[in-house]
């Protein structure tokens, strides 16, 4: 029945839980869902833990947290509350007995301990974690069904959460005993227990919340904005059309190109996975406290280009998906979002993308911004493509203006450049730039100088017609080429 002699996270919780959504139709879709479920997971798990430690007054553990093949805590200060250990293969007789951080161990800048697994130990390649608090007990895995589908399980049951324990425990009994007197004591200490509904409620809502906020890709979610939570409105996200019709009846691409298109995705997913692995180590060292100015500099120019390619693969992955699905029911709600918050949010990280190519950037904003409609969860995923694209296009020294009006009962976005040197007979300015865009397929350009991929302008229209918006394109002798994009208004709020 198990792969091994001892059962996996995924595994015993397969067995226990129930049957998850089998929605997507590949492999390669659902392996990405369930990394998309996992990431999400692992920042509710810290946002919880954070809302439940400080209500703890005395200077003992709060819990224990065992995890691999990474830690998955990244709050400092429940490093310091939580013993933390990590498991990952390893040499048995090279154990790690030093205490956790929350136990009187060394400070968070230093990784937690490890506890080994064997090489041909399954588990060794599934992201796990189980945790033991007063107030609940979690078991969650990054695995497979009893089928073989990838997919993200989780459980709060108590017997669910005491089997995957015990399946730890087997473990370091037959690979290295030493530290289970240890643990053996901290789990006494938090016996499973079945959570306060509440609880569970909170870490659904938290982790749906945030599966399209850590850098990989989320899976799209209904959310009900604050104004109609305020009021007690009764919300329905399909009650909100695009004017420019239904986001799930943009124009397809040919679909001669299916099997390119699956073999993308696949490409995209194989990017991400390695670049969120040296996002996450990059992190980890950061928090150490013993860097140097410079290596600190470094490391965070490493973080800043893994997060640029992960958020522009993401972007290609989602376009392949609405390219190749066919749907009678639109692939996320729509739903009212304060497009001034995407901006606040946002226009730093804009502002250094254009910087980075040596072009100025300026954004003008109404004085009051109206709610839209749209994807809350993709639109300014959308928008940094766009900016991407445009900072790409243009010769060093442009200036890139994106002004925001309404327009009847739409908010208009309006992307404009101007180059500061003068083109000459061959397309090039001074500095000998002339950009050229190859397609590649049906979905993607490529520029052969800077290596650059984006979207082709037909997906990026069919992607913001799924976003319930519009975008269209202008060329102008002077300006360029403009690009314009109509969003609808929620006319029931304004932002100040």
């Amino acid at each position: 029945m198990y792969k091994w002699y001892l059962p996996t996270f995924s595994e015993i919780l397969a067995l226990g839980e129930a049957t998850p959504s089998s929605r997507p139709t590949t492999v390669v879709q659902r392996r990405v869902k369930a990394e998309r479920e996992w990431f999400g997971a692992i920042a509710a798990l810290n946002q919880l833990l954070q809302s439940i430690a400080p209500l703890e007054t005395s200077g003992s553990v709060k819990g224990i947290l065992l995890s691999g093949p990474l830690p998955v805590l990244t709050q400092p200060d429940l490093v310091n509350q939580i013993a933390t250990w990590t498991f990952t293969v390893g040499d048995p007789g090279k154990v790690s007995l030093r205490l956790p951080a929350a136990m009187g161990g060394e400070s968070c800048g230093i990784a937690p301990p490890t506890l080994p697994l064997l090489p041909d130990d399954p588990l060794a390649a599934e992201p796990f974690c189980l945790v033991l608090t007063p107030h609940f007990s979690l078991a969650m895995a990054l695995g497979e069904t009893v089928e073989g589908t990838p997919t993200f399980l989780f459980s709060f049951e108590p017997e669910i959460v005491w089997q995957v324990w015990r399946s730890l425990q087997a473990r370091l009994m037959l690979v290295s005993p030493q530290p289970l007197s240890l643990l053996n004591g901290l789990v006494e200490q938090f016996p499973t227990v079945a959570p306060d509904y509440r609880t569970v409620m909170q870490f659904s809502r938290l982790m749906l919340a945030n599966l399209f906020d850590l850098e990989t890709e989320g899976k799209r979610v209904q959310v009900v904005p604050k104004a109609v939570a305020k009021t007690g409105a009764k919300f329905s996200a399909m009650s909100f059309a695009s004017p420019f019709g239904k986001p799930w009846q943009a124009k397809k691409s040919p679909k001669k190109g299916g099997t390119d298109t699956e073999l993308l995705q696949a490409i995209a997913h194989e990017v991400r996975t390695p670049l969120t692995t040296i996002r996450t180590l990059t992190r980890l060292l950061l928090r150490r406290k013993e860097l140097g100015a410079d290596v600190i500099k470094r490391l965070k120019m490493i973080d800043q280009e893994c997060t640029e390619q992960i958020d522009r693969f993401n972007l290609i992955f989602k376009a392949a998906e609405l390219e190749t699905t066919d749907t009678s029911t639109p692939l996320s709600p729509l739903a009212p979002i304060s497009l001034a918050q995407v901006f606040q949010q946002n226009t730093p990280r804009w502002q250094q993308q254009a910087q980075q190519h040596r072009h100025t950037l300026d954004i003008i904003l109404p004085q009051q911004m109206p709610m839209v409609v749209t994807d809350p969860t993709m639109l300014d995923q959308a928008l940094t493509g766009l900016i991407d694209r445009i900072t790409h296009s243009l010769p060093p020294g442009s200036h890139i203006e994106v002004q925001v009006t309404l327009a009847g009962h739409q908010l208009k976005l309006q992307f404009k450049s101007q180059s500061q040197t003068d083109c000459g007979a061959d397309g090039k300015d001074k500095y000998g730039f002339a950009p050229v865009l190859k397609s590649l397929g049906q979905l993607l350009m490529f520029q052969p100088e800077t290596g650059n991929l984006s979207l082709s302008m037909p997906v990026t229209k069919n992607f913001f017609q799924a976003l319930g918006g519009k975008l269209i394109v202008r060329q102008h002798p002077q300006q360029g080429e403009v690009l314009t994009i109509f969003l609808p208004l929620d006319n029931r709020r304004v932002d100040d």
